[in-house]
C-alpha cells in the first residue's frame, strides 16, 4: 500500500504512480471523483475501505480523526459523512485534544501517538482504529525511488547488419518498428500525454513537464563537428549511434533529440511528418498578409473610417478586443470605451504608419523555388497601385521556426510571437506582430506544432524530432522543449543527446550562448565528430565536391595530410574548452580509412585536450559500433563541469560580435559596413542591445572565406549587415550574403521519387 504519512506522499511520489495503477486511490483524480460523489467511478484508498468495513451503524456517532490529514484523511471524512457520522479532525498537538477524545464515539488514528498523550484521555467504550505507519522501510523507499528514476523496460529491436551497407530507405524498410503507443508506455508516458499520428509517430503534450517537475534531469550531451566537407561528417548518425549504444547495448536510459529537416532541399525526407512546418508556413504568411493589408487600408481610409472598421459595432455593442486593449495601454491610453477616445487618440490607435521600405518580414514556402527570391507584390488593380518588391524564404528560415526551437511553454511562445518586429514606422520605431493584433491567431496556428514528435531509432530507442531552424541566420538546434521533456523522462542517470548544425564554431557556439541561455540547461559533455576525409581536406587535400568521386588522396593512406589537418580538430576542441565542458572526439570511420590514420587522429585529439577519442562504426554496425563512444561519454559526464557563457549580454553589440570573431573564429578583428553600423545603432536605441549574437557565416571555413581550410589566421571578419529576430531573441550579423531560398538543381530528387499505387509505398528516397 502507498497510503503513507502526509509528509511522505508528496506530489513527487504521487506523480511517480500512473493514474491507471493508482490502486491506493491517492491521486487527485480519484480523490476528486470521491468528493464529488462519483464513488462508483473511483478507487478508494484501501485503508479507508478497511476502516469502513470495521465500523457499523455510524448514524449520529461522532468520529474523531487524529493525525489523518492529507488524501487518506479527506477520503475518510467523505466516506464517514456519507454514512451519517459527524466527523471531527485534529492533530495530536491540538489544544482541545483531550476534550475531543473524551466526546468521541470512534477514534481513528492516522499517525503514531505521542508519549505525552495518555490513553486515559479516551473515554471507556470508545472504538479505536489505528491506521498509523512506522517510518518507511528501506524496501518501500527503494520502491518509490525505482518508480521515480527507474530504468525503462524497453524492448529494443534487433539489427541484422549486412555488407555492403544498403541505402537508408532499404535499411528502414527492413526493420519493423514498435507501435508508438507501446514505445510511449515503455518510457513512462501516460496515455493522455500522447497524441498519435499513424502507427509510428506521436505528439507529446507539455503537461508532462508539470507532472515530472520534481524529477531530476538526466545528463545533457551535445554532438557537434569539425569544419565539414560539403558532404557532411555524420553528426546525425553519431547522435543516433550513441543513443542506440547507450540504451540497446548498455541498458542506460537515453533519448536523441533531432532537428526536423525542411522538405525543400531534400524533397520529402520527412513527407510532412506531423505538419509542424506547414503550421509555421501558415502562421508566417498570415502575418505577411496582415502587414500588406494594413498598409493598404491605412492608405485608403480616413482615421474615422479606419477606427470604425477596426472597432466595429457587433449586435449593438462596440468594444475593443483584448489585444486592442493591450495596444491602448502600450500607447498610454487608459480607456476601455471606444466612444471616449479623442481624435488624436483615435489616430494614434488606428494607424501603425508602417514604412514599406523597412519591412523585414517575408513570405515563406517549403519548396526550393529560386524564382521567388525577388518578386513584386500588389500588382492587381484591387491593390490600388501599392506595389512593392518582396521575396519568399524557405519555410525553415522563418523567425517562427526559431521561436519554436527556443520557446519553453505556450505562454512563452505567445509572448515571443507578439514581440516579432516586422518593420519600422515612419518615425523609426519598431512595429510588432502584437501591434498588428495577430499574436493570438499565430499562437492558435502553432498550438500543436509546439509539441515534440516522438519517433524511434532502428533499434527501438526513443527519439524526439522537433524544430529545424536555419543554422546561419538562426541557431541551428532542435527544440528546448524536446530536450527538457527528454531530460525528465530519462531520469537522473540517463542521457539526452542532441546535435548542433554545421561545425562547432557555429552550431556549438550558438547552442551554448543562445539555446542554453533560453533553456537554463547546463550541458555535461560535447561529442566532437571528425572524419579522416575532412581532416585530409584541412591538411591541404584537393577540393571535395558533392556528387563528384573522391580523389585518391581521400581513399589511400596519407598520414601527413591527416596530421596537418588535425589543426582544425585541435581548434574546435579549444573552442569547446572556452565554455568549460569536457570533450569526447568521435571519429566517424569509413572503410577507406587505415588503422594508422585512425590511431593518429585519436592520439592527436587526446594530446590536444580531449577527455577521450574513440573510433566509431555505427553507420555499418548500428549501436554496437558506438559502444566505446557511449562508455567514454558516460565517464566524461562524471567529470567536473565548469560551464560558462562566452560573453555577457550587457556588453555592446559590437563587442559581443568581436569576442565571437576573435575567440571562436580566430579573426584578428572585425570590420563593420556603414549599413551594419547603422543597424547596430538603431537596435541599441530601440532597446535590443542586450540580446545574444547569432552569427550568419559560412560553415565551410572558420573564416568568412569558404576556400580557406585548416585554421586561418590574420583575417579581418567583414560584417556586411546586421538584422534582428526579436521574438526569437537574438541579433544576427551577416558575414557576406546569405541565401534564404535554395534553388532546384538541373536534376532534382523528384525524378527518382514515386508512389506504388497498390502498396502505397514511397520509392526513391535515399
Amino acid at each position: 500500500a502507498l497510503d503513507l504519512p502526509e509528509s511522505l506522499y508528496s506530489s513527487k511520489v504521487l506523480n511517480a504512480v500512473k493514474p491507471e495503477k493508482d490502486v491506493d486511490g491517492l491521486s487527485s483524480v480519484n480523490l476528486g471523483r470521491l468528493i464529488h460523489g462519483d464513488a462508483y467511478n473511483c478507487l478508494v484508498p484501501p485503508t479507508v475501505c478497511a476502516v469502513m468495513e470495521l465500523l457499523e451503524d455510524l448514524g449520529g456517532k461522532t468520529v474523531l480523526l487524529v493525525g489523518t490529514s492529507g488524501t487518506v484523511g479527506a477520503a475518510l471524512q467523505c466516506m464517514l459523512q456519507r454514512e451519517g457520522a459527524v466527523t471531527v479532525s485534529c492533530q495530536w498537538k491540538a489544544p482541545q485534544l483531550q476534550t475531543k477524545l473524551h466526546h468521541a464515539d470512534v477514534v481513528v488514528v492516522g499517525s503514531t501517538k505521542p508519549d505525552d498523550v495518555p490513553v486515559s484521555w479516551i473515554k471507556p467504550g470508545t472504538t479505536i482504529i489505528s491506521c498509523s505507519h512506522d517510518l518507511l522501510s528501506g524496501k518501500r523507499q527503494q520502491w518509490i525511488q525505482s518508480q521515480q528514476y527507474r530504468k525503462w523496460d524497453l524492448r529494443c529491436l534487433k539489427l541484422q547488419p549486412v555488407s555492403p551497407v544498403p541505402s537508408d530507405i532499404e535499411i528502414s524498410r527492413a526493420q519493423s518498428p514498435k507501435a508508438v503507443d507501446v514505445l510511449a508506455k515503455e518510457i513512462g508516458l501516460l496515455t493522455d500525454e500522447i497524441e498519435i499520428y499513424g502507427q509510428t509517430k506521436a505528439k507529446v503534450r507539455l503537461s508532462l513537464l508539470e507532472r515530472l517537475k520534481d524529477q531530476p534531469d538526466g545528463k545533457y550531451v551535445l554532438v557537434a563537428g569539425i569544419t565539414p566537407t560539403p558532404l557532411g561528417e555524420g553528426k546525425s548518425t553519431v547522435t543516433i549511434g550513441l543513443v542506440q549504444a547507450l540504451t540497446a547495448h548498455l541498458d542506460i536510459n537515453s533519448f536523441a533529440c533531432l532537428r526536423q529537416p525542411s522538405q525543400g532541399p531534400t524533397f520529402g525526407f520527412n513527407l510532412h511528418l506531423t505538419g509542424d512546418i506547414h503550421a509555421i508556413t501558415a502562421a508566417n504568411n498570415l502575418l505577411a498578409a496582415a502587414i500588406d493589408a494594413r498598409i493598404l487600408h491605412e492608405n485608403t481610409q480616413s482615421d474615422k473610417a479606419l477606427y470604425n472598421r477596426l472597432v466595429p459595432v457587433v449586435n449593438g455593442v462596440r468594444g475593443f478586443s483584448a489585444i486592442q486593449l493591450a495596444r491602448l495601454r502600450r500607447l498610454g491610453i487608459n480607456k476601455s470605451d471606444p466612444g471616449t477616445l479623442t481624435e488624436e487618440e483615435v489616430s494614434k490607435f488606428a494607424r501603425l504608419d508602417i514604412d514599406p521600405s523597412t519591412i523585414t518580414w517575408q513570405r515563406v514556402v517549403d519548396t526550393n523555388d529560386r524564382f521567388l527570391r525577388k518578386i513584386t507584390v500588389g500588382q492587381a488593380n484591387t491593390e490600388k497601385g501599392f506595389i512593392r518588391q518582396a521575396q519568399f524564404d524557405i519555410a525553415v528560415a522563418s523567425e517562427i521556426m526559431a521561436i519554436l526551437a527556443l520557446t519553453t511553454s505556450l505562454q512563452d511562445m505567445k509572448e515571443r510571437l507578439g514581440k516579432m518586429v516586422v518593420a519600422n514606422d515612419k518615425k523609426g520605431e519598431p512595429v510588432t506582430a502584437e501591434d498588428l493584433g495577430v499574436t493570438g491567431a499565430l499562437a492558435v496556428l502553432m498550438k500543436d506544432a509546439i509539441k515534440p514528435t516522438l519517433m524511434q531509432t532502428l533499434e527501438g530507442t526513443p527519439v524526439f524530432v522537433h524544430a529545424g531552424p536555419f543554422a546561419n541566420i538562426a541557431h541551428g538546434n532542435s527544440s528546448v522543449l524536446a530536450d527538457k521533456i527528454a531530460l525528465k523522462l530519462v531520469g537522473e542517470t540517463g542521457f539526452v543527446v542532441t546535435e548542433a548544425g554545421f561545425g562547432a564554431d557555429i552550431g556549438m557556439e550558438k547552442f551554448f550562448n543562445i539555446k542554453c541561455r533560453a533553456s537554463g540547461l547546463v550541458p555535461s559533455v560535447v561529442v566532437l565528430v571528425a572524419t579522416v576525409r575532412a581532416l585530409k581536406m584541412h591538411g591541404g587535400g584537393p577540393n571535395v565536391t558533392a556528387g563528384a568521386p573522391l580523389k585518391k588522396e581521400y581513399t589511400e593512406e596519407n598520414l601527413q595530410l591527416v596530421a596537418d589537418g588535425c589543426c582544425n580538430l585541435q581548434k574546435q576542441i579549444q573552442i569547446a574548452q572556452l565554455f568549460g565542458v569536457p570533450v569526447v572526439v568521435a571519429l566517424n570511420v569509413f572503410k577507406t580509412d587505415s588503422v594508422a590514420e585512425v590511431d593518429l587522429v585519436c592520439k592527436i585529439a587526446k594530446q590536444s585536450g580531449a577527455f577521450d577519442a574513440v573510433p566509431c562504426n555505427h553507420w555499418s554496425a548500428g549501436g554496437r559500433g558506438a559502444v566505446k563512444l557511449a562508455q567514454a561519454v558516460e565517464k566524461a559526464a562524471r567529470q567536473k563541469n565548469s560551464f560558462k557563457y562566452l560573453y555577457s549580454l550587457e556588453l555592446p553589440i559590437v563587442e559581443k560580435i568581436r569576442i565571437i570573431a576573435q575567440k571562436v573564429y580566430g579573426a584578428e578583428d572585425i570590420e563593420l559596413s556603414l549599413a551594419a553600423q547603422t543597424q547596430i545603432d538603431r537596435y541599441t536605441r530601440q532597446g535590443f542591445g542586450n540580446l545574444p549574437i547569432c552569427m550568419a557565416k559560412t560553415h565551410l571555413s572558420l573564416s568568412h572565406q569558404p576556400e580557406r581550410k585548416g585554421v586561418p589566421t590574420g583575417f579581418i571578419l567583414p560584417i556586411s549587415d546586421v538584422r534582428a529576430s526579436i521574438g526569437a531573441g537574438f541579433i544576427y550579423p551577416l558575414v557576406g550574403t546569405m541565401s534564404t531560398m535554395p534553388g532546384l538543381p538541373t536534376r532534382p530528387c523528384f525524378y527518382d521519387i514515386d508512389l506504388d499505387p497498390i502498396t502505397e509505398q514511397v520509392k526513391g528516397l535515399f
